[in-house]
């Protein structure tokens, strides 16, 4: 869901410079497109200019086998004849068009300093995830739902090289390699109606049975957020395990691979792990259409994740996207967005807001082995979909987080132009279990960032 995240590794020793680049991995043609991109250092404004260091090599598809075909048929058959007309929400036409259309793969490439310059100091990288579709959609389409692309700008040494390129999921791969999508998109497949739903759920598990795919390799795209934590960097979609990936000496990105010692087959895991800077360590969770339906866990600074602790006190699934820590608690949002598969079979999406739903909040020990002292508050009419940040005050006594509340949260999936929020501090008493909320910014801000030394910590800034 958070569509353009990013991730600025600050030193370069971050960056393993004896990492080998892969002589088979395989990089997609593409026709260049010349790039400017801008940014400011302290008062000056930089611009800089991309220009092609070098072709990649031209791709290949396999010849498809006959039932890779007549399943390629089926779809197409759905989208053509079985299809309603396409709502502006899912529209592909509409929703990959001005400032969010797709983009091609794009190498390392050098860039121009037409203005300013950079500091020979200034050593590192910044890099954003977002979601870009490999293949311009037939069907329904969701801004959410496209494959990850890593865009990073790799500074070193008074010059910048660009690059672009796909996280190489099990999804992707797969795809690139038939030529076409095979799994279903999360947030577009069920938006046709009762008969295309059904008809891409049979569709989907006909491709299963026949191998076509296996779900236990995982379905997710790795296009919400980028996380640095167990000397490593990740990918990150919460329908999916995370994917390690890493920045080459030369400025490219290449995929390590999904990393399955987080997790088992069909598992996932939250696009937003918390880090604590003090001690390495990165606490996270996964929610589930089955129960339990929100699952805790932390993952020690060696990157060996610790035993779960099942949240059983969530009786529904709900759309768990994000969450915070303190020094001593972790705070969930049960909001009005809920996962309710049942309703494909009334021709509607699974993922909807439940008007009659009254959110709350829930508070957990930081380092809790189970849910015993687990508690909820009722909070009405706060929609959370991102966390700012949450520390201790009172002596521990009060947890208080800061984090945008969604106004108007049923547009939240198909009208995103129409959302507004409110910033709120939201203070919680440990010891009564009574909360306090005002609203502290009327601005439609979203996507937070801070210092992430202060997670878990008091904090003045968020960006």
């Amino acid at each position: 869901m958070k569509g353009f995240s990013s991730s600025f590794l600050q030193k370069h020793s971050q960056i393993n410079s004896s990492v080998r680049i892969n002589e088979k991995h395989n990089r997609t043609s593409i026709s260049h497109r010349t790039r400017v991109i801008f940014f400011t250092a302290g008062k000056r404004r930089i611009f800089l200019r991309s220009r092609k260091l070098a072709d990649s090599d031209s791709g290949t598809h396999p010849n498809k086998s006959l039932l890779t075909n007549i399943f390629k048929w089926l779809d197409d058959f759905i989208c053509d004849f079985i299809d309603p007309p396409l709502r502006p929400c899912v529209d592909p036409k509409h929703v990959l068009s001005g400032n969010f259309a797709a983009v091609e793969e794009l190498p390392p490439t050098a860039c121009t300093v037409i203005e300013g310059s950079l500091p020979p100091c200034l050593n590192g990288a910044y890099i954003r995830n977002g979601p870009n579709p490999q293949f311009f959609p037939r069907g329904p389409y969701h801004l959410f739902d496209g494959d990850g692309m890593l865009h990073s700008i790799r500074i070193s040494g008074g010059e910048a090289v660009f690059c672009s390129r796909f996280v190489r999921t099990y999804k992707y791969d797969l795809e690139r390699e038939s030529g076409s999508p095979v799994i279903l998109n999360v947030f577009s497949a069920f938006n046709g109606g009762l008969l295309s739903s059904l008809s891409r759920c049979v569709l989907a598990s006909g491709r299963a049975l026949a191998g076509e795919f296996d779900p236990r390799r995982g379905i997710g795209v790795a296009n919400t957020s980028l996380a640095l934590f167990a000397g490593k960097l990740f990918a990150l979609g919460e329908s999916d395990l995370p994917y390690s990936v890493k920045l080459t000496p030369d400025g490219d990105i290449i995929t390590l691979g999904r990393h399955v010692s987080f997790g088992e087959p069909y598992m996932t895991m939250t696009a937003h792990p918390k880090i604590a800077a003090d001690s390495g360590e990165a606490f996270a969770f996964r929610h589930s259409i089955t129960h339990p339906y929100l699952t805790y866990f932390r993952i020690n600074p060696d990157g060996i994740k610790q035993p779960e602790v099942p949240i059983n006190s969530l009786k529904q699934a709900s759309l768990v996207h994000d969450f915070a820590v303190t020094e001593n608690y972790a705070v969930f949002s049960d909001s009005q967005i809920a996962i309710k598969p049942a309703e494909i079979l009334r021709g509607k999406a699974p993922i909807g807001v439940d008007p009659g739903k009254v959110p709350r909040l829930g508070i957990i020990r930081r380092y809790a082995v189970d849910e015993s002292e687990m508690w909820w508050v009722e909070a009405p009419g706060f929609n959370m979909i991102h966390a700012v940040n949450a520390w201790e005050e009172d002596g521990g006594d009060t947890v208080v987080m800061v984090a945008p509340n969604i106004l108007g949260v049923e547009n939240v999936l198909e009208r995103l132009d129409l959302i507004q929020t409110s910033m709120e501090r939201i203070e919680i008493n440990v010891k009564t279990k009574k909360m306090n909320r005002k609203s502290v910014c009327s601005g439609n801000l979203d996507f937070a960032v801070i210092n992430p030394s202060y997670v878990g910590k008091k904090n003045r800034y968020s960006h």
